[in-house]
């Protein structure tokens, strides 16, 4: 089983004060997400489902037109192709899951988010 040294994996930016180190395995994507206070996350869906799990801070994120409010403690479970969106309320540390695999987010950088509606 390998290690990981998160500090030694490229810090992709996922969206303007959103920033993710990915760690990959061959079934799963676990992000490591740090969000600055007040960044928006851009509407977009993928045929990933997404588990969000807020380790610090206050995030927003609205899926299938409902709102919630994510704190260390709550956990949202975004089905596939679902659309989505979300901002910081505060500075967020956040650990997302990803089944299957987000190739998107193997490699050095992030390419942006795909139309709302595609993979």
């Amino acid at each position: 089983m390998p290690l990981v040294k998160l500090d030694e994996l490229p810090e992709l930016e996922i969206s303007k004060g959103i920033l993710m180190r990915a760690v990959t395995t061959q079934t799963v994507t676990v992000g490591h997400v740090r969000i600055v206070a007040g960044s928006p996350l851009p509407e977009h869906a993928h045929y990933h489902e997404q588990v969000v799990n807020v380790i610090e801070g206050e995030l927003e994120l609205s899926a299938n037109g409902q709102t919630y409010r994510l704190v260390p403690g709550k956990v949202l479970v975004i089905p596939p192709n679902v659309v989505h969106s979300g901002r910081a309320i505060t500075d967020c540390r956040v650990i997302d899951v990803f089944h299957p695999v987000r190739e998107d987010f193997r490699g050095t950088s992030f390419g942006g988010y795909p139309q709302r509606g595609k993979s």
